[in-house]
């Protein structure tokens, strides 16, 4: 199925059933008086969390949902029946905004989560509520009231504890295939992945993570430029993000350390927050050099980067230095709080 992570829908909550004018007719009971029923309840339309879904790609398909009205009230004081409630499945990690006003109206988390995006209207009053010492048969009742109709926004952010970004052909997809048994795909040209893919890398009995791998972000990313802003939102809830930068380019005349802080500025100017977060810096392709010329090209890119945190040296392809930092990674996130907020 086609991975998509926003979408417009249209909710429309059922209306309230008409009220009932009716008088008691009965023999033997002269003068019975009022006895008109309220309109039932219109049906409410809930999003709901559901484990197993992906993408939002049913949205592309059905757009309107629309809950069930009441039904009239009738004699005898009987009160019309409620409509039935609508529940939409929405992937885990669906923010919800009114699309009109820019409204959050929930963020759904975890599986179940439930959010309430159109109210149903209220049943109409019948005529006995408007009885009185002074109007002993009101011969008056009221229609049901309309129910709330919105226009939803849709945005779906994958929920991982350590996101993977650099430059397309970095290695991230490499990296998340040698550490857990995500299978994304893997070529050598730019711009291979496409969509964010997910990953659990397990570290033994009860301890694991999730690791998202995001398209590759090129200097202008912010801006609109590549793949990159579409999918940067997806770090969001991350708490740890791995820097992956290639130090043997195929292009002779890159240079790692200003392509990592065009990186680097494309994620502050994306989001304040998202650049303040921890940040591991991770060398990547080792092995295309010999041992001393890999080495000295490191200790080079961290120089010139002043890069003051964790720092790995590993080899993706050959899986050289990947357990180390996955097992680094976990202890780490086993120290840090639940993810972060959404700015």
């Amino acid at each position: 199925m086609k991975f998509v992570d926003e979408a417009i829908a249209r909710v429309q909550a059922g209306h309230g059933g008409r009220g009932c004018a009716s008088f008691r007719r009965e023999k033997f009971v002269p003068f019975g008086g009022p006895d008109g029923g309220d309109g039932g309840l219109g049906g409410s339309v809930y999003l709901r969390a559901q484990a197993g879904i992906n993408t939002l790609a049913d949205f592309r398909i059905q757009r309107t949902f629309k809950a069930g009205s009441g039904t009239a009230g009738s004699g005898n004081d009987c009160t019309g029946a409620g409509g039935a409630d609508l529940y939409v499945a929405v992937p885990v990690g669906t923010t919800v905004l009114d699309d009109e006003t820019q409204e959050q109206l929930g963020d759904l988390l975890k599986a179940g989560d439930t959010v309430l995006v159109a109210r149903g209207g209220k049943g109409g009053w019948g005529n006995t509520r408007f009885k009185s010492s002074t109007n002993r048969a009101p011969r008056k009742a009221m229609p049901g009231l309309p129910g709330e109709k919105r226009r939803l926004r849709l945005e779906m952010r994958v929920i991982a504890d350590v996101g993977l970004l650099g430059l397309p052909n970095a290695g991230k997809s490499t990296l998340i295939r040698a550490v857990s048994a995500a299978r994304p795909k893997v070529a050598d040209y730019p711009f291979t992945t496409l969509y964010p893919n997910l990953g659990v890398v397990s570290i033994g009995l009860g301890r694991s993570f999730v690791m998202a791998d995001i398209p590759g972000l090129i200097e202008g990313a912010a801006d609109g430029a590549g793949l990159g802003i579409r999918f940067l939102k997806h770090l969001q809830r991350t708490r740890v993000l791995v820097h992956l930068v290639d130090i043997c380019p195929p292009d002779p005349d890159a240079d790692p350390v200003k392509d990592a802080r065009s990186i680097v500025a494309e994620l502050k100017k994306f989001s304040a927050e998202l650049g303040k977060r921890e940040r591991w810096l991770v060398l990547n392709k080792i092995d295309l050099l010999p041992p001393e010329e890999a080495e000295a090209r490191c200790d080079e890119i961290v120089r010139r980067l002043r890069f003051k945190g964790p720092i790995f040296r590993i080899s993706a392809a050959t899986r050289d230095g990947t357990q180390a930092l996955a097992e680094a990674l976990m202890r780490r996130l086993e120290e840090l709080a639940p993810p972060p907020a959404d700015p």
